[in-house]
């Protein structure tokens, strides 16, 4: 099988490109912007601009995969606040120019589009755990712009037959995650803190908000089984079923720690506005493509705090 990961130079892409590669023995192509350096083992490499359609479609001409991973993402919430142009164009933008693409190709590759746990926003505390058909209420602009995905891409799987799967990703982290997302953020200054070049506090926003963990390399795997075995023009929750909140998460990092650590609120952390809980019902991937999480929480806090003592 050949598989293409559209967006593969962020933290993704070179974990799913390995399973891929060293577990299911696919040819895969990664694509990165021409800023961003990556250097896979067995992998082709191609730069690829999303907003440029001829580009997309010289791409997947030449290519001629069996599977297309949607991976392209201004992926951060807080970012989204600032850049929210930027987030819109790659997000919903890109996205359009793809499926608008393998419209018009002869041969169609099945297409996983990712999106988020985040675009479910504004939540009941009578409708968690979340399944896939409840009202998506999105609370920021990243969020918004993941819903529009997944929008566009059941309306092109029901016009035009195009054999697109949509995912919700809840958080995923793990080792070598940009420490602008919270446990990567966490564990990088637990580790500066530990080597002397930060004072011994760590700054924080919301600690009360409830999320979903879920190891990087869990994530993948699902990703794999559902652009094989799911159904076109669904939607399949990819989480652990059980939301936690930041403050658990950072008293799990620190408690690995032997430094007395303070805790403050930093402003410039704090998000306009701040879902409490969203926690996913994971039945349906479960059910219909036979994935679960297989790796505990504390295991890949660990690991991610040894990547950065590392650094």
């Amino acid at each position: 099988m050949k598989a293409l990961i559209i967006g593969g130079g962020g933290f993704v892409g070179p974990y799913l490109a390995k399973h891929l590669t060293e577990d299911l023995g696919y040819t895969v192509t990664v694509t990165k912007t021409e800023k961003e350096t990556l250097n896979l083992d067995g992998v082709g490499i191609a730069n690829l601009n999303i907003l440029d359609k001829e580009q997309i479609k010289e791409l997947l001409v030449n290519e001629e995969p069996d599977y297309v991973f949607h991976l392209a993402a201004q992926s951060s919430v807080a970012y989204s606040w600032k850049n929210p142009s930027l987030t819109i164009d790659v997000n919903v933008k890109g996205c359009a120019n793809l499926l608008d693409v393998l419209r018009e190709l002869e041969k169609k590759p099945r297409v996983l589009l990712i999106g988020s746990g985040e675009e479910y926003g504004h939540i009941k505390s009578s409708e968690c755990p979340i399944v896939e058909d409840n009202t998506v209420r999105p609370g920021n602009i990243y969020a918004a712009t993941k819903a529009c995905q997944n929008m566009l891409g059941k309306i092109y799987a029901d016009a035009y037959g195009l054999d697109v799967i949509m995912v919700r990703a809840f958080n995923h982290i793990g080792p070598n995650q940009l420490p602008m997302f919270v446990v990567a953020d966490f564990c990088k200054q637990v580790a500066d803190i530990e080597k002397g070049i930060q004072p011994p506090v760590i700054k924080v926003g919301n600690l009360s908000a409830k999320r979903d963990f879920t190891d990087v390399r869990d994530v993948v795997k699902a990703y794999a089984l559902l652009v094989m075995n799911g159904r076109r023009g669904e939607t399949y929750n990819v989480g652990t079923g059980n939301a936690v909140s930041i403050q658990e998460i950072l008293d799990r990092i620190v408690s690995m720690s032997e430094c007395e650590i303070k805790v403050e609120v930093d402003s410039a952390k704090l998000r306009p506005v701040d879902v409490p809980i969203i926690e996913p019902d994971i039945t349906k991937i479960v059910d219909e493509v036979g994935w679960h999480p297989e790796i505990d929480l504390n295991e890949t806090l660990k690991e991610t705090l040894t990547y950065w003592r590392s650094k």
